[in-house]
C-alpha cells in the first residue's frame, strides 16, 4: 500500500489507507513493525490505519508492516508493506531583513547595480527557494535579477528634470505548495545632484 502523501498538518485520528486481506474467516488486523515512533494505530477487525498522533516530517517516509492474523489460528497471517509519506507545508513567507532601505543613485550614470536585496524564508526545499521581482518599476527604470535580486537603474536619471525620489516595491516569492508566499520590501532610491 502507497497511500496518497499526507499534509504535516494532518490531525490526530485521520483514515491514512483501509488494508483488507481476502480470506474466508474472520481476520485481526495488527501493524507487527516498522512504525517505530508510534505514528499509526490500525483498527484489529477493519484494518483502517489512521494517525495516532502529529506527523514530524523529517521523520518521514514511514515503512511498516501490517499483519492479517486468522482469527482462531495465529498461526496463520500474511504480511504487507504500508509506506506513508508526508508532504513539508509552506509554513513561512520570506521575509527581507529589513522593509524599507534607502538608497542613493548619482545622476547620469549608465545602467548600474544599487543594491543586492536578500531575503530569508524558514522553509526547507522548494518551499524556500525564492526568485525576485519588482512590482512597480516606474516605467521600466529599474530592473531586479529574479536569482541573486540585485536591484538595477535601467536608465540615466537627471537630477534637474525628473524627480528625485522613487519608490521601488521588491518582493521575493517562495516555490511554495500548495501556494506560493510573498514578502515585500520598499527601496527608495534618491537622485543624487
Amino acid at each position: 500500500y502507497h497511500p496518497a502523501p499526507l499534509s504535516e498538518r494532518t490531525q490526530p485520528d485521520t483514515i491514512v489507507v483501509h488494508t483488507s486481506a481476502l480470506y474466508p474467516g474472520p481476520v485481526n488486523y495488527s501493524i507487527a513493525s516498522g512504525d517505530d515512533k508510534g505514528y499509526f494505530i490500525i483498527h484489529s477487525s477493519s484494518g483502517v490505519i489512521r494517525t495516532r498522533k502529529n506527523l514530524k516530517v523529517e521523520d518521514f517516509p514511514v515503512n511498516f508492516i501490517v499483519r492479517a492474523t486468522d482469527s482462531s489460528d495465529a498461526a496463520i497471517f500474511n504480511e504487507v508493506e504500508v509506506k506513508v509519506e508526508v508532504i513539508d507545508e509552506n509554513d513561512f513567507p520570506p521575509v527581507f531583513p529589513s522593509s524599507l532601505l534607502e538608497e542613493s543613485l548619482a545622476e547620469n550614470l549608465n545602467a548600474t547595480q544599487i543594491v543586492q536585496l536578500k531575503a530569508q524564508d524558514n522553509d526547507t526545499g522548494r518551499n524556500g527557494f525564492l526568485t525576485y521581482g519588482i512590482l512597480n518599476g516606474h516605467g521600466l527604470k529599474f530592473r531586479i535579477n529574479e536569482t541573486t535580486g540585485i536591484l538595477y537603474s535601467n536608465a540615466t536619471f537627471d537630477y534637474e528634470e525628473e524627480p528625485t525620489e522613487y519608490q521601488v516595491v521588491v518582493y521575493a516569492e517562495d516555490d511554495g505548495i500548495p501556494e506560493k508566499k510573498r514578502g515585500y520590501c520598499t527601496v527608495v532610491i534618491k537622485i543624487t545632484d
